[in-house]
C-alpha cells in the first residue's frame, strides 16, 4: 500500500518532502506533480526501480523516459549543450518543455535511446517538484503518468490513489494538474524538431 502526502503547492513542507526523498532512496515509485501532468518518478540509479516505472507505464526500453532536472547546469551534465541549444533552453526553462539532446556518459547505458544516445531533459516549473530535485541533489527518472489502457493523464491525485496504491510506494497531492503534458522538442540536428506539441510554447524554439 502507498503512503499518500498532502504537499502544499507553493510552500511545500520540508518534513514531508525529505520523507519522500527517502522512498525515492530506497527505491520507491512515487508520483509528482509538475507544471504539465503528474509524473510517475524514481532514482535515476536504480535498475529495479526503473524496471518497475516501465513495467506500471507499461513501456518498454525504446520508450524515452525524462530526466527532471534543477536547472540548465544539471542538463548539461547529463547532455550535450552547444552554444545555440544553451540560448534556447534558457528562454524555455523552467517550464512545461521536454528537450530531446545526446547523451554524456553520465546517463546510464540503459536509459539513453538504444539506438541514437539520446535523452529527454526538463526542467519543472513546479515548487513541489523542484523541492524534492533540491533534496535530492539530482535529477529523477521520470515518465508521464498515463497508464496502459489509458488514453490521458490522470490529474487528479485521489484516483491516482484509487489505480495505483498498491504498485507505487508514495502519492504526493499537491492538488489538479494539467492534462496536456510537455511540448518535446528534439535539438539533437542544427534545427530544432517538434516531437509533440503540448503545453510549451514552440516560438521560442524557432517553430
Amino acid at each position: 500500500m502507498s503512503q499518500f502526502f498532502q504537499i502544499h503547492p507553493d510552500n511545500p513542507q520540508l518534513r514531508l518532502i525529505k520523507q519522500a526523498v527517502q522512498i525515492i532512496d530506497g527505491g520507491g515509485i512515487v508520483a509528482v506533480p509538475t507544471d504539465s501532468c503528474y509524473a510517475l518518478v524514481c532514482h535515476l540509479d536504480d535498475k529495479e526501480a526503473v524496471t518497475r516505472l516501465r513495467r506500471i507505464r507499461g513501456v518498454d526500453e525504446k520508450h524515452h523516459l525524462t530526466l527532471l532536472c534543477r536547472d540548465l547546469s544539471e542538463i548539461a551534465l547529463y547532455a550535450k549543450v552547444d552554444n545555440r541549444q544553451y540560448r534556447m533552453l534558457k528562454a524555455a526553462t523552467p517550464g512545461p518543455y521536454t528537450m530531446i539532446l545526446e547523451a554524456t556518459k553520465e546517463v546510464p547505458r540503459r536509459l539513453s535511446h538504444p539506438s541514437r544516445k539520446t535523452i529527454g531533459l526538463r526542467v519543472p516549473e513546479n515548487k513541489i517538484a523542484h523541492a524534492l530535485l533540491e533534496e535530492l541533489r539530482q535529477p529523477l527518472l521520470a515518465t508521464t503518468l498515463i497508464l496502459p489502457d489509458d488514453e490521458e493523464p490522470i490529474t487528479d491525485p485521489e484516483i491516482i490513489r484509487e489505480r495505483l496504491e498498491k504498485q507505487i510506494d508514495l502519492i504526493i497531492d499537491g492538488g489538479p494538474c494539467s492534462l496536456t503534458p510537455t511540448t518535446v522538442i528534439d535539438m539533437t540536428e542544427d534545427v530544432p524538431e517538434l516531437i509533440r506539441q503540448g503545453r510549451g510554447d514552440v516560438s521560442l524554439f524557432g517553430l
